[in-house]
């Protein structure tokens, strides 16, 4: 099944590592790819999942936050990235070794055009039976989730950072 987690809020990544917990109970494998999360960014659920050995793959594709937050890479850098990154997701849902698949922030990806709509509807369309793929990010595209057999969307009604609070290590990564 495809599932997109989506919207404004907080809470998109760790529903998706919350339903992969879940696979990893019944004795499947995980993964976990980040198309935007750089390895520069250590976040208290990487170290976690890190724990679970070989039965949980975790791969940073991305290169950071694209134009914000101090961003001075080329565009060029994150189109690479991106393209490594989605390379890398096609081979290991093709491969039909995990139970799950999390391709975290690729709705972003989509919306900033480092990848395209087209290929990844195509590679979604032939997720093997007993790989289940979420997809997560703000703005998921209609496409994503017209073709979804589960989306959720987390809307923000309230954050800290609305009154000029930094992310907090615990709470936001």
């Amino acid at each position: 099944m495809i599932f997109v987690f989506t919207g404004d809020g907080k809470g998109k990544t760790t529903a998706a590592i919350g339903q992969a917990i879940r696979v990893l109970g019944h004795g499947r494998k995980a993964a976990l790819v980040q198309f935007i999360k750089s390895e520069k960014w250590q976040s208290g659920e990487e170290r976690s999942l890190k724990k679970f050995g070989k039965f949980f793959l975790l791969y940073k594709g991305g290169k950071g936050f694209v134009g914000i937050m101090g961003d001075s890479l080329p565009r060029l850098a994150h189109l690479a990235a991106a393209r490594r990154t989605f390379t890398f997701a096609k081979k290991i849902i093709n491969s039909g070794k995990f139970g799950i698949v999390i391709l975290d922030e690729i709705n972003v990806a989509l919306a900033l055009k480092l990848i395209g709509i087209k290929e990844v509807v195509a590679l979604l369309r032939r997720v093997p039976e007993e790989t289940d793929v979420i997809c997560t990010g703000r703005a998921a595209p209609k496409e994503l989730i017209k073709i979804a057999g589960l989306v959720t969307e987390c809307r923000e009604i309230k954050h800290p950072y609305q009154k000029g609070f930094p992310a907090n290590k615990r709470r936001e990564y």
